[in-house]
């Protein structure tokens, strides 16, 4: 194969890769839990970027049961994130597995 042909093929997939991020940075996933009581947010980067708790679910007597819940969710908010990251990235890179 060609050199300059392939630089170009690397430099095109580079240009790709860093419109993909931008646009992934935009994108968000919500994890719901507690029936939809805690909600939290995070952009395709895995940045957590809004939390919601209903007040009915605080309870000030059964703290570690929120907290449990809480990381929970955020735990599901980070992880769709992180999928929805590595299917934008394999339409880039078309399933090469190079990391992002």
């Amino acid at each position: 194969m060609n050199l300059q042909k392939l630089m170009k093929q690397a430099q095109a997939m580079q240009a790709n890769m860093a419109q993909a991020q931008a646009r992934l940075a935009e994108k968000q996933f919500t994890a719901q839990g507690a029936g939809g009581k805690l909600s939290v947010t995070a952009d395709g980067t895995g940045m957590v970027t809004a939390l919601h708790i209903d007040p009915a679910v605080v309870d000030p007597d059964d703290v570690e049961f929120l907290q449990s819940l809480l990381l929970r969710t955020v735990q599901e908010a980070i992880e769709g994130s992180k999928k929805m990251a590595e299917a934008e990235m394999r339409k880039v890179t078309g399933g090469l597995g190079f990391p992002m």
